[in-house]
């Protein structure tokens, strides 16, 4: 991907007190797997991101809290927010989808049509916190080993934020 590899070096010339570098997917992913503290933040094309975004919290054991965006910085286009399970149309109606996911994709989005400042950021910081609590205490929801539904799980983020 030439024009992939260029824009990096790019924009990474424009940071030079972070440091990158390029890696090919099939490595990357068993880094992923076998080191993934290594990682801070990955930049990659969409089929790459979107298999890397499965991959990631997959490792962790579910992709039912991992949220996901797709960010446009300079705003010129929308950006998407959504959890890396997407709609998981295999389990719709069942009562047993973690929503986590979903509160966090949406306290992702109040953070960044905030500009990371002011009341939408308060309120990202007041979901996570949620959120982080609910984790830890419960309740839970299958994927997790709980036997909550979705809308216990639901209820128990909303209560925190009350």
């Amino acid at each position: 991907m030439p024009w992939w590899d260029a824009r990096a070096a790019e924009m990474a010339a424009r940071y030079p007190d972070v440091k990158w570098d390029k890696q090919h997917i099939d490595i990357l992913c068993a880094r992923f797997v076998l080191n993934p503290d290594r990682f801070d933040v990955v930049v990659a094309t969409n089929l790459f991101g979107d298999i890397l975004s499965d991959l990631g919290p997959a490792c962790t054991g579910t992709i039912g809290i991992a949220p996901s965006a797709n960010m446009n910085p300079d705003r010129t286009f929308p950006s998407l927010f959504e959890p890396v399970h997407g709609s998981a149309p295999d389990i719709a109606g069942k009562g047993i989808a973690n929503p986590i996911a979903m509160i966090w994709s949406a306290a992702m989005m109040l953070d960044f049509l905030g500009n990371r400042q002011g009341s939408e950021r308060e309120a990202h910081d007041a979901i996570l916190a949620a959120i982080e609590a609910v984790l830890k205490d419960g309740p839970h929801t299958g994927d997790l080993g709980g036997k909550a539904n979705t809308a216990e799980v639901g209820a128990a983020v909303a209560h925190r934020l009350a």
